[in-house]
């Protein structure tokens, strides 16, 4: 009898053709959190695949018996009781390397955005650029260049190092800091097969954010803002700071003050204290670059994830 997998929150193509290759029955239909249980035990259902949109806690591992194996199409795993799923046998893999590479391109989409003001001028240029074009370019001809600043990558996973080599192969002075790396070679690898190494060393906290340009982010969920009011102060009054790892790392009003007073230069944001319904006053705010959750939405990223989450699938429930 073939094994049933739950597709809840999607996956791509290629993944789900990979596991009907590999024999297991796929149900690709996403089911609401109040009535998963219900379709679980009614389905038989043998693992079940999420992303960020749905939660797996107790009271499901607990009330369905089926369950044999839990995919998190990602990285982060704060939407799943991971260890209390390990303690009744269940297995829990996510894809941490699959996405990395898309997250690090949007940060720099965020940075490249800012420092020609772009997502700014996106916003006015419809309203605008007819009757006063030349007054536009006036107040959009003070961008930066990315070239010779320093950036700050705090987190320095997977994720982080993509960021660093991106940086690293724009000319930027990169910095890191991370509660477990202390040291990490990065190897460049370009189109001739040429490889270029970089050995970085973990910078204090508070020194990163004082010299840093340009910051990134990249830890996991908090239980309280890693940025506050007194990390904002330390930075330069023409930082620029994107997050795109999780809402609630950056103290959203907080943020907002130093904005507004001109104490940093802009904010890049893809994840939101309140999402799926981010502040209003976030979303308004004319020093705040935006953008849906969309790190890991890339085609290639998304294939990836697919390929990686059926690969162990099939290990694991098949043998």
């Amino acid at each position: 009898m073939k094994k049933t997998i739950l597709i809840n929150d999607g996956i791509s193509d290629l993944g789900k053709q990979r596991l009907i290759k590999y024999n297991f029955k796929i149900i690709d239909k996403h089911i609401h959190q109040n009535e998963l249980i219900t379709f679980i035990n009614e389905n038989s259902i043998s693992a079940i695949l999420v992303r960020s949109a749905t939660e797996i806690r107790k009271n499901i591992i607990d009330a369905c018996q089926s369950i044999k194996l839990i995919g998190r199409g990602g990285v982060g795993m704060d939407n799943i009781d991971v260890e209390y799923a390990k303690k009744k046998g269940i297995h829990v893999i996510n894809t941490p390397g699959a996405s990395s590479l898309s997250v690090a391109e949007l940060v720099f989409a965020h940075f490249f955005s800012m420092a020609r003001q772009i997502y700014h001028s996106n916003r006015t240029m419809p309203l605008e650029g007819d009757l006063h074009f030349k007054k536009l370019k006036k107040d959009y001809s003070k961008g930066v260049e990315l070239k010779g600043k320093n950036l700050g990558i705090i987190g320095f996973g997977k994720i982080g190092q993509e960021v660093a080599k991106i940086g690293l192969g724009l000319g930027m002075r990169v910095f890191f800091y991370d509660t477990y790396i202390k040291k990490h070679k990065i190897t460049l690898e370009f189109y001739n097969e040429k490889t270029v190494d970089f050995e970085l060393k973990q910078t204090d906290f508070n020194e990163l954010l004082r010299k840093s340009d340009m910051i990134t982010i990249h830890v996991p969920k908090q239980h309280k803002p890693l940025i506050t009011a007194k990390e904002l102060k330390l930075m330069k009054k023409t930082a620029l700071i994107v997050n795109t790892a999780r809402g609630g790392i950056i103290d959203e009003k907080e943020l907002l003050n130093t904005l507004n007073n001109r104490n940093i230069k802009s904010a890049g944001l893809d994840v939101y204290e309140d999402e799926p319904t981010p502040k209003m006053s976030v979303l308004m705010n004319e020093y705040i670059s935006l953008s849906p959750h969309i790190g890991a939405a890339t085609t290639e990223a998304q294939e990836r994830i697919g390929i990686s989450l059926a690969e162990q699938i099939n290990k694991i429930l098949n043998g």
